[in-house]
């Protein structure tokens, strides 16, 4: 049974876009449109952030490697984006310093990555972040931590940033979208398109939550399902040309090991070169990624054995302390990148430049958008509602996005609320950071509510920071539909060191109780975060 009901009559009037896909790229869209004065409609046929924007490796970074591709504009968007997101949004996105230490067995030699660095200071000569050092192999030890020293002879420290929790920026940019009067569905599994000759006039669409079928018109359809884009795009009835040509990535999250990096580490792997991570992150270490091409079942990617051995044995080399094994490994989570199709083109070849392609003349109506960063979702965004704009022959409100903060972000300084947070809330220091670094300024809200019902200040688990109102706050404030929304788009519990399962009944019995959920839709909510949370090969279930 949905939450938020459908009422037929919140889909009758014809809307100025329909939006597919509720990623980060999705939600800025919706959000720059409904700002921009759009009646913007987005549906999803899962939940906000639940596909590739959940599975990046977590950086706002201006793409160091891009700079060997000639990919100077995309870096210069990139760092200019960066520098936006540190102002907009400095709940989410904060300051990281990266490491690129020089082996002898390295294939790109130190003056190559000096001569990177030097192009990436330039292409980001308005930031606030400080500029590269050359650290020599006893300031590595000293900074970084305790890196192989078999061939180092140094390493290159620069800025760029990391969001621990991605999925937040999704979340935050469809809730601005929905105050400037746009409208979210989750689990509204688009079916069809309607067709009036060769222009789309709308779509047909499921609601898999309760099996019904409803038709939405609109004068624009953007398609922006990311790797389900051609997917979503045999909608039309016709054949198309292929527009994806995805590739998969994979990460390990591990304990804190000793000799663990205090910084993040960016290395080349020693098997076959491709660049590495290896990232202080939630008070755990996130190893990543893998890049390989992917022709299997986009709703279920999963690491797979050789993957994870890959991952293992390029860790254990840059750091030998650190004898990671597979009992070690907390879970994994993998996702596919909407890439291109290119072919047969090497894959770290490929653009992560964004292309907005217009189906005209074929077909009218109709955008897809291709590929993109995560840290240019906004620029995306803009560009194509300008390009919207030209289509409806609309004279559109400026575009506001680049100073406009998110919700989470507040108008004043963030930090000085974050401090006054701490201090005056009443929550415990480590409950008072969660809520301020998951919800930014709007962790106020939940002074009223743990005020009028107490036993909502209280935590799900001894040892765990998620408290019982974030639940609730999840379901009626940010459009959870079910627990698996809850604890792994909203309060982030999903990605504490038991992949949320230690969490999980406490939720059920805290969103149960408030909302008078029988025993069936109980079991059925832990049944379905079950089944989903075995594609991240969590330790507890892998030892059971």
């Amino acid at each position: 049974m949905r939450h938020h009901p459908i009422r037929e009559n919140q889909l009758s009037p014809k809307w100025d876009v329909i939006i597919i896909g509720c990623g980060i790229n999705g939600s800025a869209i919706a959000r720059d449109a409904a700002l921009r004065g759009l009646r913007v409609l987005v549906l999803d046929k899962e939940d906000i952030s639940s596909g590739t924007s959940a599975w990046s490796t977590r950086l706002i970074h201006g793409g160091l490697r891009y700079l060997e591709y000639f990919e100077f504009s995309l870096v210069r968007e990139s760092l200019a984006e960066r520098e936006r997101l540190l102002r907009n949004a400095p709940h989410l996105v904060k300051p990281l310093g990266m490491a690129f230490p020089f082996y002898k067995q390295n294939r790109r030699p130190p003056w190559m990555i000096r001569l990177g660095m030097i192009l990436y200071d330039v292409l980001s000569f308005d930031k606030s972040l400080d500029h590269h050092h050359i650290l020599s192999p006893q300031q590595v030890f000293e900074r970084v931590g305790n890196l192989n020293p078999d061939g180092l002879s140094g390493a290159a420290m620069y800025y760029d940033c990391q969001v621990e929790y991605a999925e937040r920026l999704s979340v935050e940019n469809m809730l601005s979208a929905q105050e400037a009067g746009a409208m979210f569905l989750n689990y509204a599994k688009v079916k069809r398109f309607i067709l009036e000759e060769n222009r789309v006039g709308g779509v047909e669409f499921e609601d898999l939550l309760d099996g019904k079928t409803y038709t939405a018109k609109a004068d624009l359809v953007v398609n922006v399902g990311g790797p389900w884009v051609d997917e979503v795009l045999k909608g039309i009835g016709k054949p198309l040309k292929r527009l994806i040509g995805g590739t998969k990535g994979s990460h390990l999250v591990v304990p804190v090991f000793p000799g663990a990096p205090k910084i993040a580490v960016y290395f080349e792997a020693r098997a076959d070169g491709r660049p590495m991570f290896v990232i202080p992150w939630t008070g755990r270490i996130l190893i990543g990624t893998t890049d390989l091409p992917y022709q299997g079942d986009l709703d279920h990617v999963e690491i797979d054995d050789d993957e994870m051995n890959y991952l293992m044995s390029e860790a254990n080399g840059i750091f030998p302390s650190a004898q990671i094994t597979h009992d070690q490994i907390l879970y994994t989570y993998s996702g596919i990148r909407p890439l291109p199709y290119v072919g047969q083109k090497k894959a770290a070849a490929i653009t992560r430049r964004h292309i907005i392609h217009d189906h005209a003349p074929e077909i009218e109506g109709l955008i897809s958008i291709i590929g993109g960063k995560l840290t240019t979702f906004r620029n995306l965004a803009q560009q194509c509602v300008d390009l919207i704009g030209q289509k409806l022959n609309r004279q559109l409100k400026p575009c506001i996005t680049q100073k406009l903060p998110l919700p989470g972000a507040g108008e004043g300084n963030f930090f000085d609320f974050q401090k006054q947070f701490l201090l005056d809330s009443g929550f415990e220091q480590d409950i008072a950071t969660h809520l301020t670094d998951i919800y930014g300024v709007r962790a106020e809200k939940f002074l009223e509510w743990t005020r009028k019902e107490p036993k909502l200040k209280e935590r799900l688990q001894t040892h765990d920071s998620t408290i019982a109102a974030e639940i609730i706050f999840a379901f009626e404030e940010e459009g959870a539909e079910t627990i698996l929304d809850v604890l792994l788009r909203r309060c982030m519990g999903g990605y504490n060191n038991l992949a949320g399962l230690d969490i999980l009944d406490p939720a059920i019995q805290v969103a149960g109780d408030y909302f008078g959920w029988d025993q069936s839709r109980r079991e059925q909510e832990k049944q379905a975060y079950l089944k989903y949370i075995q594609r991240y090969r969590p330790k507890l279930l892998r030892s059971q």
